[in-house]
């Protein structure tokens, strides 16, 4: 349990359940990254409305190393999704917690939320007994999402291409 202001905030294991609550994080978030000029991280379409994106958020919320925040009112306000690299990144040369996805409402109630979660994938790692993890972000735009990663620990590994799409792998060791 977080205390965050004067709201109790709870990281649960979440569920395939969860999946139309964290679509609705996302299209919260998309719609800021439209605001502020970002189309090309995820696009500019809410992902409610895509059946691909549909799927891909049901199976990630299915998989057993992913959380979500909750706040006292039941809302969902983060996911965490830790497990297998992705496809398109280097296979790993050691033991690893790979954050495959991260993504935190934009409330000005929550903020500090994703840097805490990253902090829970570090507490995660211990207790597995884990020393490396790795993560993947969008490369592209302003770079502000790679400086994130970098002020939570994480050196810049490589870049990769996904059909246009402009990629970062980073990584820390606790």
């Amino acid at each position: 349990m977080w205390t965050q202001g004067s709201d109790s905030l709870a990281i649960r294991r979440a569920s395939a359940k969860d999946a139309v609550a964290v679509l609705q994080v996302f299209d919260e978030v998309i719609a800021w990254f439209v605001a502020i000029g970002n189309h090309g991280q995820w696009g500019t379409e809410p992902w409610s409305m895509s059946p691909r994106r549909v799927v891909q958020v049901t199976e990630a919320c299915a998989l057993p190393g992913a959380w979500v925040v909750e706040g006292p009112d039941g809302r969902i306000h983060a996911v965490l999704v830790l497990g297998e690299p992705m496809p398109y990144v280097p296979a790993a040369t050691e033991p690893e917690v790979y954050v495959r996805l991260l993504i935190a409402a934009r409330d000005s109630g929550v903020r500090g939320l994703g840097r805490r979660l990253m902090a829970f994938a570090d507490e995660r790692a211990r207790a597995l007994g884990v020393q490396r993890l790795r993560v993947d972000c969008y490369g592209g735009g302003s770079g502000d999402l790679v400086r994130f990663y970098e002020s939570c620990g994480y050196e810049r590994l490589s870049t990769f291409d996904v059909d246009g799409w402009p990629g970062q792998l980073l990584g820390r060791s606790l």
